[in-house]
């Protein structure tokens, strides 16, 4: 338990110290704020500050910080000190820096954030790319809470044939489309206390759980620096990809975005945005530290942390609480996903008629928007259902996608913070090692180019090296073209 508690005094310690250095930084204004200046009754509301906070945890808190981490965990306990380390200097930092540099650009999605900062281009390469990804992550989050309910509640099987499959992940799928199409404070403002107290309840009993069930958990001088798990996958990139959601995760962005609209102080940001990831890097911690336990106490295996860590949710919700604690912690896991996937559905739809210049106050637009996006993801849905693996190559393709979209968001922050003569180098050097993740990860794996991890790794040490530079240099061009407009 002594890693894992020394894990969790970095997380808060340096979450509390690193967040309070973030803020002086960005230098939060009294200016008022896109809620107030641009309200129109349907994205643009003000909200009060615990509620904000709230709904962007919800949002961001998808089945990532769980499922996860079980699988993360497989490389030892190494991960209960690069989970807080990472979420503190990273995640955080990521969620934070975007969501204000919305609140100061209009609210402005993140394409149209790309666009403003980095011209034409880049906006419609990233729009492409970001709408692709969070389609994926809409399917993800629909098929595994699915997936959750029927084999932890119902107790059946979640197979193709079964109707109780499509039953439930047609009710989920209702549910998106009215928390996409109807106002933000009428839905998701309303139901969202409910979840959250669920979710944090269920993150609470399995922290209590680790303790009064005295899991053992390996120190990290017993197994040692372990870089490679049991199935012989690098520690860098597969763990910084696998675990995403609990250290930076670039889907956060978009769902930063969509808050930045209903803050009514700049001031909120940082409790909003920072604090919130840190608390999602605590439901890593836990979860990582219940799968440890679990293997360790012998009722799971490294077989089904690495191919089932659905089952792995449920084998320790029911051991740590009993039947109805667990159940509750087992709803509080399908909670996360569902309260990302609406807002994922959701900011999509934003996007779009954000770069299409489409009136939101018009209920055809956002139906006629809406019914593109669900009948996309229904058609996804089906495949990863039907197909073997199916949901394995979605699942590959949408932690990738979620690392690029982590490199665009830091890029953004970089330019921004060079362009006002802020220290850059805290989003630059996240930023470059993600460059180095993502690439490495697509170079070598199988979804990829399948090369050889010594080719794979020269080639992001090269882009990455090139991301670096191509930053500073345009960085400095446009704070230099700004400074002789003044």
């Amino acid at each position: 338990m002594i890693t894992f508690c020394i894990g969790l005094i970095l997380l808060v310690v340096g979450g509390a110290v690193y967040g309070r250095i973030t803020e002086k930084v960005m230098k939060p204004t009294d200016n008022p704020t896109p809620a107030t200046t641009m309200y129109d009754g349907v994205d643009y509301v003000p909200m009060k500050k615990w509620k904000n906070s709230l709904i962007e945890l919800l949002n961001i808190a998808g089945t990532g910080p769980i499922l996860g981490p079980i699988q993360g965990i497989l490389f030892g306990p190494i991960a209960f000190l690069t989970i807080p380390i990472g979420c503190v200097l990273g995640g955080a930092v990521h969620d934070y820096m975007c969501g204000m540099i919305s609140v100061r650009n209009e609210g402005k999605q993140m394409p149209g954030l790309i666009r403003q900062f980095f011209g034409k281009y880049m906006h419609v390469i990233y729009n492409v790319f970001v709408v692709l990804i969070m389609l994926l992550v809409a399917t993800v989050f629909i098929y595994t809470p699915g997936d959750l309910f029927i084999t932890q509640i119902v107790k059946g099987e979640s197979t193709f044939d079964h109707p109780v499959t499509w039953i439930v992940y047609g009710v989920i799928f209702v549910y998106y489309i009215v928390a996409t199409l109807l106002p933000i404070d009428k839905i998701i403002g309303k139901i969202y206390p409910l979840f959250g107290g669920i979710l944090l309840l269920s993150a609470v009993g399995i922290f209590i759980g680790l303790f009064t069930k005295g899991y053992r958990l390996t120190e990290i001088w017993e197994s040692g620096l372990t870089f490679l798990n049991p199935y012989g996958e690098n520690f860098i990139p597969i763990f910084f990809v696998t675990v995403a959601c609990g250290i930076v995760s670039g889907f956060h962005s978009t769902q930063a975005t969509i808050v930045s609209r209903t803050i009514e102080h700049e001031k909120e940001g940082r409790m909003t945005f920072y604090n919130m990831m840190i608390l999602e890097g605590f439901i890593a911690m836990v979860w990582a530290a219940a799968a440890m336990g679990a293997v360790n106490m012998g009722f799971a295996t490294n077989d089904l942390l690495h191919d089932k860590p659905t089952e792995v949710v449920g084998l320790v919700a029911q051991n740590m609480l009993g039947p109805v604690g667990g159940l509750i912690a087992v709803i509080g896991v399908i909670v996360l996903p569902i309260t990302s996937g609406d807002t994922a559905l959701r900011s999509i739809r934003m996007m779009i008629m954000e770069t299409f210049h489409m009136n939101s106050e018009k209920k055809r637009n956002n139906l006629f928007v809406a019914l593109i996006l669900f009948t996309v993801t229904a058609g996804i849905l089906f495949f990863a259902k039907s197909n073997a693996s199916g949901f394995n190559i979605l699942w590959r393709y949408f932690a990738w996608g979620n690392g690029c979209i982590t490199v665009f968001t830091f890029a953004l922050a970089t330019v921004y913070m060079v362009e006002n003569k802020m220290p850059a180098l805290m989003v630059l050097i996240p930023g470059m090692f993600y460059t180095f993740v993502v690439t490495s990860y697509i170079f070598h794996a199988k979804i990829g180019f399948n090369l050889a991890w010594e080719i794979a790794y020269a080639i992001g040490g090269v882009l990455t090296l090139a991301y670096a530079v191509a930053l500073v240099i345009y960085g400095r061009k446009i704070r230099k073209r700004m400074e002789l407009k003044g």
